[in-house]
This record gives C-alpha cells, sequence and structure tokens, in this order.
C-alpha cells in the first residue's frame, strides 16, 4: 500500500516485534500505537501510559530513529495525556467510543472530557488526531469542540457509508464536516 498510496500513510497496531519490525521496514509518517493485545477484535480503551510508560518510551525512540511521527491511543485523561508526552510521542490519538456511545443522548456531556483534554494537549505541546466510532453524525460537532483536531481515523463507518454514497461522495461528505 505504501507505493500507492500519495497522501499521508499511518500505520495502527499493537508494538509486537513482528509489528514493529514491518513499521520500521515500510517507514510510515506515522505509527499509532494502540493497546490491544494481538488477536482482540477491536479497541474499547486507551493506553495506560503511566503503566506502559517504558515500553512507550522505548518504542518511540526506536520509531523516531526511524523518522516516523508517533501517536499513542488514549483515554481523554490528564495524567495519560502526560504519560505519552513524557514517553515521547508526537501526537495522542483520543479513543472516541464513549463520545460517540453517548453522544445520541447527551452532546454535551458527550464532548466535555474531551474538550478539556484537548484544552490539556494544546497546554503541553503535543498533537491531536482522533478515532472509533466517529461518524457523519458525530464528527462535525467534535471537531467544533476540539478545534486542535489534526487528523481522524475512520474505519468502519466511512466503509459503510462507501456502500450508500461511493467513494468520492463519502470522501467529500467527511470532510465538509471537518
Amino acid at each position: 500500500m505504501k507505493k500507492i498510496v500519495k497522501t499521508e500513510f499511518n500505520i495502527e497496531g499493537y508494538p509486537t516485534e513482528d509489528f514493529l519490525k514491518m513499521v520500521l521496514d515500510i517507514k510510515p509518517e506515522q505509527c499509532t500505537l494502540v493497546p490491544d493485545a494481538p488477536g482482540q477484535l477491536t479497541s474499547d480503551h486507551g493506553w495506560d501510559t503511566v503503566k506502559h510508560a517504558l515500553l512507550l518510551k522505548v518504542v518511540t525512540q526506536e520509531l523516531h530513529q526511524a523518522g516516523i511521527r508517533v501517536s499513542l491511543f488514549i483515554d481523554p485523561v490528564h495524567t495519560l495525556i502526560d504519560g505519552a508526552k513524557s514517553a515521547g510521542a508526537d501526537r495522542i490519538e483520543f479513543y472516541t467510543g464513549p463520545y460517540a456511545h453517548d453522544f445520541p443522548t447527551n452532546k454535551e456531556a458527550a464532548i466535555k472530557d474531551f474538550a478539556a483534554a484537548a484544552a490539556h494537549c494544546e497546554k503541553i505541546g503535543i498533537g491531536i488526531n482522533a478515532g472509533h466510532d466517529l461518524n457523519l453524525d458525530n464528527l462535525k460537532f467534535f471537531k467544533q469542540h476540539v478545534p486542535q483536531l489534526l487528523e481522524v481515523s475512520i474505519g468502519h463507518a466511512l466503509v459503510r457509508d462507501c456502500l450508500y454514497y461511493g467513494l468520492e461522495n463519502t470522501i467529500q461528505l467527511y470532510r465538509r464536516q471537518l
């Protein structure tokens, strides 16, 4: 895929030895490290950057030496964001599953922790990505309340929407939300 992708290339995964070898061979622009154990179906939380501080620091240094930007998948908690910064991460990627879950019933409450955490990220100088269950219904509101947002990872919803609207239309719909 690296040969055909003309935009930024991001590889996301758990930092096993095999995963890191693949990332270092491919050298994407960004590697997003997720705390999902191999074989886990999907993410349901972010890193505990305090508990896994040494692992994350070592892996981040290795990826940086190869010229790869590092993002850590994380919950919107100040101490965990501080841990990401201490590990050397360039960015965090908010795990937005709880936001997407709560958005239909109380969007103001759903965004509260993310907006506060985004302000903290800005204060300490770490970039913000977001991903998990973001879609055409909740993305614009998220971006309005997290204006520091640099990029989003949208998988399932994008594929689903492509089936109805086609790829080109779907991409334009998402871009308009941002």
